[in-house]
């Protein structure tokens, strides 16, 4: 716990160090930025330090976009079909992650309506404060991360930090209930992504028997069987059912 309140310290003190460096520059200069003010009176001083707060979350984004959605199991299985066809970098890895987001904005669509309505929306509005409006939002996706969370995992962290099992899944620490989460999608990606190998090794497989019968041992198996393996994961309309099957994962 004390890691983390001094992580949170860290965090907010980084504001107040940027102006302090950065003030007598921009007072020196005279310059002015739309929107933003820099003067030494409480409204100005509050309204930077809520931008460099945004600046600093925008920097950890990708991080939580990572470990407490949906893209972590996405981007594995993805890549994993893309190993197990032997097409190197077919689909380029830009492709991947494109589909990866734009199923992870699919898949959290609910969990981030609600957090806009009952946390966003009402702090905007005035109605909460930044602790209210920050509870408020993790109600949802810890609801999200908990219902894909083994209690194996979950209990491998309590027990590390000398936790007891919380009653509700509100009660869990968000620097516990991350970490279980994301081992949990791991491991579920990882069991996805060897039920795609399966197929694609036999005929690996077959493929290489029949070379090796024709002693034909110098040339390369994965060069004869690429083609069937597209043609195959063609046929059964493959990328439909990896989809299909990420989707009802969920």
């Amino acid at each position: 716990m004390a890691e983390i309140q001094l992580l949170k310290k860290i965090v907010l003190l980084l504001p107040f160090t940027f102006l302090i460096f950065h003030g007598v520059g921009y007072a020196a200069l005279d310059a002015t930025i739309p929107g933003v003010n820099l003067s030494s009176e409480p409204g100005g001083v509050a309204t930077s330090i809520k931008i460099m707060l945004l600046l600093t979350i925008l920097s950890v984004a990708p991080a939580i976009l990572l470990l407490m959605t949906s893209f972590t199991r996405i981007v594995i299985v993805l890549s994993f079909v893309r190993t197990s066809l032997g097409t190197q970098q077919m689909p380029p890895n830009q492709v991947i992650i494109g589909l990866s987001l734009f199923l992870t904005m699919f898949i959290m669509g609910p969990v981030i309506s609600d957090i806009h309505k009952e946390a966003y929306q009402p702090f905007m509005d005035g109605k909460l404060t930044q602790e209210q409006a920050f509870e408020t939002a993790g109600k949802p996706i810890k609801e999200f991360m908990a219902k894909h969370t083994r209690e194996k995992d979950l209990t491998l962290f309590l027990d590390y930090s000398k936790q007891k099992m919380p009653k509700t899944i509100d009660d869990i620490p968000l620097h516990v209930l991350v970490p279980a989460y994301s081992i949990s999608e791991l491991k579920t990606a990882f069991q996805m992504g060897f039920m795609i190998f399966l197929p694609f090794l036999i005929i690996d497989m077959i493929v290489s028997s029949i070379l090796m019968a024709m002693g034909m041992m110098m040339l390369p198996p994965v060069l004869i069987s690429l083609p069937f393996k597209i043609l195959l994961f063609i046929l059964v309309d493959g990328w439909h059912l990896i989809v299909k099957s990420l989707l009802t994962s969920f």
